[in-house]
């Protein structure tokens, strides 16, 4: 297996902080369903393994009931925090935002984390109650708790609540985002603002959507840049200045990932992506939230 010494790149944000532009995920594969205090060694021994590698971007959420598991790798793994880039979220728990992050920190081992995110913004429909929210993350920054702050799943009208008030604005929103879900408009709207955008889910259109539009350009670049499909996926987000995060149990596919470093896709490439990837549309999250053909 060849180790990949190429570095992930950075994205400065809004707030004069800089983010790794590749992050290894605590989801997904290791979100718990059963009881948080039943500690998942594999996905300790995992999160050790991202960072042998390089992986110094760890993304969590105290709804996956895995940053436990994180704080601890983290802290078996001997790499100094400063190293480090850690981000988790708050949903379960967002009617006290303090508590929910001081709770989360006490799980991590950590006296701040680098991004604190809103995981969802379906806990309310109500403006003020958007507004109130944004003011607690706010004061979770400027306590030293989270170094930046934003949002996850947020669309236009979330963002425009927390705009009319804000002293702080979102740093990132963290979103769904692969070639079957571009989110032309949200994209827009980000840059507009200068808010940063951050993908989970960009392997989808070969975890979830393989054999549809994209797979000849797909197959077609990995073989230009001897790569694997998914690292196109990967250097497709990059190429966009978008965060990608993904993740892996096993050692060479996590490997495989930072081959999507060492290589550049040129705008009409991402364009030819973009066109295959618009004739077919796949949500794989929050599917409940979403009618079948809501692009958004």
């Amino acid at each position: 297996m060849a180790n990949i010494h190429t570095p992930i790149p950075n994205l400065k944000l809004n707030d004069g902080n800089s983010i790794p532009m590749l992050a290894y995920g605590t989801g997904t594969a290791w979100y718990k369903s059963g009881d948080e205090s039943k500690i998942d060694q594999a996905c300790i021994d995992s999160t050790k393994l991202a960072m042998k590698l390089g992986y110094y971007h760890l993304d969590g959420a105290e709804v996956y009931k895995t940053e436990t598991e994180l704080g601890t790798g983290i802290k078996e793994s001997g790499v100094a925090r400063d190293k480090l880039f850690v981000t988790t979220k708050v949903i379960s728990n967002i009617s006290d935002i303090p508590g929910a992050l001081k709770t989360s920190l006490k799980k991590l081992q950590m006296d701040y984390v680098d991004l604190y995110l809103i995981h969802a913004p379906f806990f309310s429909e109500s403006k003020e109650e958007h507004q109130e929210k944004w003011r607690q993350m706010e004061e979770m920054k400027a306590q030293g708790l989270a170094k930046s702050i934003g949002v996850s799943n947020y669309l236009p009208e979330h963002l425009d609540y927390i705009f009319e008030t804000c002293k702080t604005p979102p740093a990132i929103n963290q979103i769904e985002f692969h070639p079957y879900l571009q989110h032309e408009g949200l994209l827009k709207y980000h840059k507009e603002k200068g808010i940063a955008t951050e993908a989970y889910g960009p392997l989808s259109p070969i975890t979830k959507g393989a054999g549809g539009p994209v797979d000849g350009i797909l197959n077609a670049l990995a073989k230009k840049y001897a790569v694997n499909p998914g690292e196109i996926c990967l250097r497709w987000c990059i190429d966009q200045d978008v965060v990608a995060i993904t993740t892996s149990s096993k050692e060479q596919r996590l490997s495989d990932y930072l081959r999507a470093m060492t290589f550049k896709l040129t705008p009409k490439e991402i364009q030819q992506i973009n066109e295959a990837g618009s004739q077919k549309h796949l949500r794989g999250f929050w599917t409940h939230k979403y009618d079948d053909g809501d692009r958004r």
